[in-house]
């Protein structure tokens, strides 16, 4: 086949593949923007009679979404930043300091990645009901996902950190710097792009949780805005048009965040994949 045609059929596979990737999310904001009555017509596909934003006021007024979206930055934004500072602790000390127990602790942390989260519904429930007394509250659903994010962080930190040359840490020990100051001042800086990476997909999957939050808090008050999506459905009939502007309300920040970031994203995924 030549070049040309092979390149056009790469472009109409690619067009077609992200038409149909794209076309839930499309219904979805067609949904948000239309009326319970046009819905019930069966005008999924087709552009709303009248543009509005009553179906998003509703969602945060009637629907309590002011609440839902604030506990949600009240779990996650916490959460990311304690994963990110542990885990680049634990990535220095796992990749440039030698001591007899380094690939034990490695292991330990790799085997708590490897643990289905399902069997472990049942024992965090009754440690945070019975023994840490954090049920119903944020906090206990912000310690779980710290503990159970850093794994995987802490394993994507030390492999990002063997990148970095030993000889400039050496170097700096030589001139009589501390491993704090190291890290500080020499080793964070040169981990910006995997730290923009990681708080991306930290983000995205802190913020999508639903499982937890439904475990692990109870009080309508406390839900974060993905377990608050169940609330707009109604009593009677299936309100289609709030839910989807509580699906697009909530989709807005993780997409946000990696608009932001997307440089960043790409480059810290891509660091150190030639060396």
């Amino acid at each position: 086949m030549e070049p040309k045609r092979r390149g056009l059929v790469y472009w109409i596979f690619a067009t077609l593949l992200l038409l149909v990737w794209i076309s839930p999310i499309l219904a979805s904001l067609l949904t948000s923007l239309k009326s319970l009555e046009e819905l019930n017509e069966g005008h999924y596909w087709t552009l709303p009679r009248h543009w509005s934003l009553q179906n998003y006021i509703e969602a945060f007024t009637v629907g309590k979404f002011s609440t839902y979206f604030w506990n949600s930055l009240v779990v996650t934004v916490p959460t990311v930043l304690a994963v990110l500072f542990f885990s680049s602790l634990n990535g220095y000390v796992l990749a440039k300091l030698r001591f007899s127990w380094n690939n034990k602790l490695l292991l330990v942390f790799l085997g708590g990645m490897l643990l289905p989260f399902q069997i472990l519904l049942i024992p965090v429930f009754y440690l945070s009901n019975q023994f840490l007394h954090t049920y119903d509250t944020r906090l206990g659903v912000t310690l779980f996902h710290i503990a159970f994010q850093l794994g995987f962080a802490s394993f994507f930190m030390r492999n990002f950190v063997r990148t970095i040359p030993d000889g400039i840490i050496e170097a700096a020990r030589i001139d009589g710097c501390s491993e704090w100051r190291i890290y500080a001042t020499m080793v964070i800086p040169l981990m910006r792009p995997a730290l923009a990476a990681l708080a991306t997909l930290l983000f995205t999957w802190i913020w999508n949780d639903y499982l937890w939050s439904l475990i692990l808090i109870q009080s309508d008050d406390l839900k974060p805005i993905t377990a608050g999506l169940q609330n707009l459905k109604g009593q009677w009939i299936s309100s289609y048009h709030l839910q989807s502007a509580g699906a697009v309300i909530a989709a807005i920040p993780p997409v946000l965040i990696f608009a932001f970031l997307q440089k960043h994203f790409i480059r810290g995924l891509t660091m150190g994949a030639g060396k």
